[in-house]
């Protein structure tokens, strides 16, 4: 039986009950909430992904919502992506850096309006950070933590379901875009997005106390497509080459050391936090890039609470920042943070719990 002793410090989803009577077994903290991680049976939820249709209690990824006559402009401030070509019913993955170009979070920013944007955020407190910002510079706008909880549905099967509740206009969303709705009177936003690479939806319900409701009428829709429980923590993401920022990246990491360098624009306004510190960044080159590692042995072994170092000729040259049991390739993968001297077909050595393991540096994604 799964318990979390409750608490004022965590805070449960709108989808938490429904959570529950799938059969949750194991949750993680993010956000100061619980999302879940499994229902006990992995292997059951990473095939769901890949070949059908997946529901997700994501509800932890919080809207941080910047509202008002300088809304725009602390939107683009907060992110060092170009927001200016952004349209109402758009979204733009658009990573926010502190001061010294640090990646932070990597929020999906909603623009609603012209003065009305949601930063869909990573773990990490935005929300403080962006009334900071504001305050600091004297803005005219509200930066405030809209009741909103995105309910996810990916994987190959994921657009028959969405579109048997919202109807085929959801087929013509581009990727990252969303309209406006509702279904059986619960308001929503529906957006083609999700942390995935099988493609899908999250809906993004805008009643918290419609939770249940909303996740039994996905539930019902998809059971002509099979579809089951799940949770964006499956092999899938590490497969994918997604990165986990908080997880993948730690107090020194620029987004040009992840593969984020393309959601950089350098010609943005000199206000914009952090874009002054990445100019020179880019202009001297990072020091670390982002590999893929293979690792030896035929059993699972997941990456524990730490990182772990990678050695080459004895010497450290970076971390494995994440491990997972690979289904299709029947191999234990895993992300690596190293010095970009470093190259790909290079075999390595990673400093494990049960001893030494090794394993070899690969392009990503792995798949």
């Amino acid at each position: 039986m799964f318990q979390i002793h409750p608490t004022a410090r965590i805070r449960p989803s709108p989808f938490y009950n429904s959570a529950i009577a799938e059969g949750m077994t194991s949750a993680s903290i993010y956000n100061r909430m619980i999302l879940p991680t499994s229902y006990g049976d992995p292997e059951a939820e990473y095939w769901r992904i890949i070949n059908g249709v997946s529901q997700w209690d994501v509800g932890v990824e919080r809207q941080v919502q910047v509202k008002g006559p300088d809304a725009a402009a602390l939107a683009q401030i907060l992110t060092v992506r170009d927001l200016s070509n952004c349209k109402t019913g758009q979204g733009k993955y658009a990573p926010i850096c502190n001061h010294s170009g640090v990646i932070i979070n990597d929020p999906i920013v909603l623009k609603l309006a012209d003065d009305l944007f949601w930063f869909s955020i990573a773990d990490s407190d935005i929300w403080y950070w962006a009334r900071v910002i504001a305050a600091e510079r004297g803005m005219d706008v509200e930066v405030s933590e809209p009741d909103v909880s995105p309910l996810a549905v990916q994987g190959p099967k994921a657009e028959d379901v969405v579109a048997s509740i919202f109807g085929d206009r959801v087929r013509a969303l581009k990727y990252f875009w969303f309209l406006e709705t509702e279904i059986e009177g619960i308001p929503v936003a529906v957006a083609r997005s999700g942390w995935s690479k099988q493609g899908g939806f999250e809906i993004y319900l805008m009643d918290g106390t419609k939770g249940d409701h909303l996740w039994n009428i996905v539930k019902e829709a998809g059971q002509p497509y099979d579809i089951g429980p799940g949770a964006p923590t499956t092999a899938e993401r590490t497969e994918s080459g997604l990165v986990s920022v908080g997880g993948d990246t730690d107090e020194r990491t620029n987004p040009y050391e992840v593969r984020l360098g393309s959601f950089v624009n350098l010609d943005i306004g000199d206000d914009v936090v952090g874009i002054k510190a990445l100019r020179d960044i880019a202009t001297r080159g990072a020091t670390r890039q982002q590999l893929g590692l293979v690792l030896e042995g035929d059993a699972p072994s997941p990456l524990g609470f730490e990182w772990e170092d990678i050695e080459f000729n004895g010497k450290k040259i970076g971390s494995m920042t994440n491990c997972v049991w690979s289904f299709r390739m029947e191999k234990n993968i895993g992300y690596a943070l190293i010095s970009n001297e470093a190259k790909p077909g290079t075999d390595v050595t990673i400093k494990r719990l049960n001893g030494d393991v090794t394993a070899q540096l690969v392009e990503l994604p792995f798949l």
